[in-house]
């Protein structure tokens, strides 16, 4: 047995649960089966880093949530599931016959199953098998409501962010100091990680830290490439915390900026300003998106502007690098207190990022470094 210790209080996950009951009443569906892995973590508590192994939950209209997963995880079902029920399987065993006799169990060979069918371990194979396992339940497409209803964090969920920010900011710290002439990437990116594990960080990752050609291009890894004065490092510290994720960017230049690469980055801090000061509950997502992307077509940094402006963060578990609510011309959303964000503006190989959380007023950030071009 495990010394239980569950992130947040039983009764969170309870009133989460009760929320996916209600839907479930409200459409007639009989029970909802989570797949993708943060759904069964922030509804029944559940984690363990084997995640990737065929897992899911079962969620009964009427009824306790079961568990279903490879039998090596059952200490972490002990210390972090909040709900007893489970059904386990062997590397020995016919894994998706055991599925289909552990959702038949606990609600009917004939249930109606609002199903998570976008989550990415619900391959086309294994859809197909337990489609064939159980010839009469009803299937429907249910993804978007536990991801929706994760969009709004608690108290305690952002006080996760908040600590990830941290995380963030000795990062940043250390990747700055180690951005030297003649150090390669990889010595940087293990100053990064370590600093941001000793700050409490689960995971270790810098996320983005490219230099040279690629720092003019999103999403680089770092590599051995040696650094040369005059680079620009493009820079983004990713920790999380319980997986709670915060980040942000700050660019850096080697041993040397002109004044010119200075006023640069001034202007893009004055546009992230203006957005992130738009930031309110009630404001349609449009408003500050249009402030980054008129304000940097404006200041002629960039010909286009194609790039989302805020992305939802929280609870993530890779390869997921953020929640599906996006700013972009065409969005249709407003900001909601409890809502978090990553928020970002690039231009001329340049990045500067934030994480935001909004606010009952306005917006809050979680992440509070230096705001500048920071030469090392």
């Amino acid at each position: 047995m495990a010394t239980p210790s569950y992130w947040f209080p039983r009764e969170d996950y309870l009133a989460r649960v009760d929320k996916i009951r209600a839907e479930l009443v409200r459409t007639e569906q009989d029970a909802f089966i989570a797949f993708l892995p943060e759904t069964v973590t922030y509804l029944t508590g559940f984690f363990t880093r084997g995640y990737t192994s065929f897992q899911f939950a079962i969620i009964p209209a009427d009824g306790e949530p079961v568990l279903f997963c490879r039998d090596v995880e059952e200490y972490y079902l002990d210390a972090t599931c909040v709900f007893p029920k489970r059904v386990m399987w062997t590397d020995s065993d016919d894994r998706h016959a055991v599925a289909a006799r552990a959702i038949s169990e606990a609600v009917g060979a004939k249930a109606r199953l609002a199903v998570e069918m976008q989550a990415w371990p619900l391959s086309v194979s294994r859809y197909d098998a337990l489609r064939a396992a159980l010839p009469e339940a009803q299937w429907s497409d249910a993804s978007r409501f536990a991801t929706e209803m994760r969009f709004i964090k608690s108290r305690a969920e952002i006080a996760y962010q908040r600590s990830a920010g941290k995380a963030a900011e000795a990062g940043m710290a250390a990747g700055i100091a180690s951005a030297k002439a003649g150090a390669t990437e990889r010595e940087m990116a293990a100053e990064i990680c370590a600093a941001m594990i000793r700050a409490g960080s689960d995971l270790p990752g810098p996320g983005v830290l490219s230099s040279g050609e690629r720092a003019y291009h999103l999403h680089g890894g770092y590599s051995d490439r040696v650094l040369e004065r005059g680079d620009i490092v493009q820079l983004e510290t990713t920790p999380n915390v319980r997986h709670y994720h915060a980040r942000f960017m700050r660019p850096i230049k080697v041993a040397e900026a002109t004044d010119a690469e200075h006023a640069i980055v001034e202007q893009l801090i004055a546009i992230q300003d203006a957005a992130i000061a738009a930031v309110k509950p009630g404001v349609a997502a449009i408003v500050p998106d249009a402030i980054y992307r008129e304000g940097v077509l404006a200041a002629g940094l960039r010909e286009t502007y194609t790039n989302k402006t805020f992305y939802s963060v929280g609870l993530m578990l890779q390869p997921n690098g953020g929640e599906p609510l996006e700013a972009e011309p065409r969005a249709s959303w407003s900001f909601v207190p409890g809502m978090t964000f990553h928020t970002y503006v690039l231009a001329k190989g340049f990045g500067m990022s934030e994480t935001i959380a909004v606010t009952d007023n306005g917006c809050e950030r979680l992440t509070n470094f230096p705001r500048r071009l920071f030469v090392s």
